[in-house]
Order: C-alpha cells, then sequence, then structure tokens
C-alpha cells in the first residue's frame, strides 16, 4: 500500500503549482483523500479535502479561492491545483486516504500518508 506525491518544486509569489498524488496497492475509490502540509517547525495541517465520490469539498481558510483539490478514480489519482502561490504557502504537502465518505480535515482520521512534495514559494 503506497501513495506517491509529485509536481513540488520551487516557484515564485503567485506562481501555480499542480501536485499529484498515486496510490499503489488499494483503490482510491472507498476513500475520502486530503492534502496536508506542514512547514518547518509547525504542526501538519489540513489543507483541503474530497469526499469519496468526489461531490463535497472543504479547504483550509488560507487556501480558500487559490487552491483546487480534484480526484481521478479510475487513474486512482489525486491532484492539489495551487494557484496565487504565497510565501507562506512553502511546506512538504502530503497526501492522505480516510476510510471515510466524507471530506475530513482531521488528521487522526487517515490511515495511508504519502511521504510527502517540497513546495517552496518565494517572495
Amino acid at each position: 500500500v503506497q501513495l506517491v506525491e509529485s509536481g513540488g518544486g520551487l516557484v515564485q509569489a503567485g506562481g501555480s503549482l499542480r501536485l499529484s498524488c498515486v496510490a499503489s496497492g488499494f483503490t482510491l475509490n472507498y476513500y475520502a483523500i486530503g492534502w496536508f502540509r506542514q512547514a518547518p517547525g509547525k504542526e501538519r495541517e489540513g489543507v483541503s479535502s474530497i469526499s469519496m465520490t468526489g461531490d463535497r469539498t472543504q479547504y483550509a481558510d488560507s487556501v480558500k479561492g487559490r487552491f483546487t483539490i480534484s480526484r481521478d478514480n479510475a487513474k486512482n489519482r489525486m491532484y492539489l491545483q495551487m494557484n496565487s502561490l504565497k510565501p507562506e504557502d512553502t511546506a512538504v504537502y502530503y497526501c492522505a486516504a480516510a476510510a471515510f465518505s466524507s471530506p475530513t480535515m482531521q488528521r487522526s482520521t487517515y490511515t495511508y500518508w504519502g511521504q510527502g512534495t517540497q513546495v517552496t514559494v518565494s517572495s
């Protein structure tokens, strides 16, 4: 069972990145999925989550209107489109899967985690 993120990197403020996460060893169809991030010296925080069927989403206030979460169950993948990036978005971003139908930003509900991908936004 594995989740693997990709798409991180260095971008200037105002730029965009698209993170991708692919699952192997299990089917994402039966899981709510989410993106979390952890900046140096800070706790891991929820960024966004999407329901099992993709019809409901949640976003942290800090990213609303700038980030968009999506999923492609046929490809066993999830995505996070990040626009209008700010230096405070700099963090390691993690994808995760929860055996839950509704979106959730609660870390404890997530069973599977990726290894993380670094996003750095320069000012």
